[in-house]
């Protein structure tokens, strides 16, 4: 009789669905207004039956990554949660540097503004000032993938990229079945679109991401050096901030933004070197 190895290791591991719907709800609690919701709210923004809710709620609240809020029903998240992401490396740079200074400068941008960096194909958010602001309408920013096409922040690092990365990046994302393949492999409204961006000195986009499409950007590349390291935008509800305002005001102050933390990266990228 042919007996199994017990050194044998079985790959074929079932998902734990309660360790998923458990972290679906600490990711909404984080995205709810100051990190409170009810089991209502949160059974309904995940797709989740509301007994099932409260049974992974009170056992979070056991292990101390949530509290009972004020009201009844209401849950909210605890600083145990930040422990969470203490063994995650990280670029130094985007906490030690770049969330001071976008922190600093949120009084005088008034909207909330986010850091993204390049990540396969898409512009990841590293840092948000959303938690921030008081203009801010989202939470939750950080991680978040923003395609490059159209989003403020991924025009702004496709048009100041080098030649052979767009070439790369537009390889790649052609081979998508999506929206997103489709503008790749269009070169021609991918050079206008570059061309535009350019002129103006800045990206814009108008409500153009349909996932967002309440809302407006403008994004400049981050540079240190000759180096392009990422991109930085400012968000705001669309028809909020006029086109004039934008030349005048904020532009300048987000280029500005966008320069000190490139300078400011560069002794520290001197000392890894």
């Amino acid at each position: 009789m042919q007996t199994s190895n017990p050194l044998t290791i079985n790959n074929d591991y079932k998902d734990v669905r309660s360790l998923s719907r458990g972290l679906a709800l600490l990711q909404a609690l984080n995205r709810a207004p100051g990190g409170i919701a009810t089991t209502t709210s949160l059974a309904q923004s995940c797709n989740i039956h509301r007994t099932t809710v409260k049974r992974l709620l009170e056992t979070l609240r056991a292990d101390g990554y949530v509290r009972k809020g004020e009201k009844e029903g209401q849950y909210c998240l605890t600083f145990a949660v930040r422990g969470l992401s203490e063994g995650f490396v990280d670029d130094d740079w985007v906490e030690q540097i770049a969330l001071p200074l976008m922190r600093t400068a949120t009084p005088d941008l008034l909207w909330p503004c986010d850091l993204g960096t390049l990540e396969g194909g898409f512009m990841v958010v590293r840092e948000s000032t959303h938690r921030f602001s008081l203009l801010s309408q989202h939470r939750g920013k950080i991680g978040e993938k923003m395609p490059l096409f159209f989003t403020a922040m991924g025009r702004a690092y496709l048009s100041a990229c080098s030649t052979a990365e767009r070439e790369g990046l537009l390889t790649l994302l052609g081979q998508r079945s999506d929206e997103i393949g489709t503008m790749a492999r269009d070169s021609s409204a991918v050079e206008q679109l570059m061309a535009e961006t350019r002129d103006r000195g800045y990206a814009i986009n108008d409500g153009d991401w349909e996932r967002e499409g309440a809302f407006a950007a403008i994004a400049v590349p981050v540079t240190c050096a000759s180096q392009l390291i990422g991109g930085i935008n400012l968000v705001f509800p669309k028809a909020a901030v006029s086109a004039q305002e934008i030349e005048k005001r904020y532009f300048p102050r987000l280029k500005r933004l966008a320069q000190r933390i490139g300078k400011d990266i560069q002794p520290w990228m001197s000392n890894r070197e």
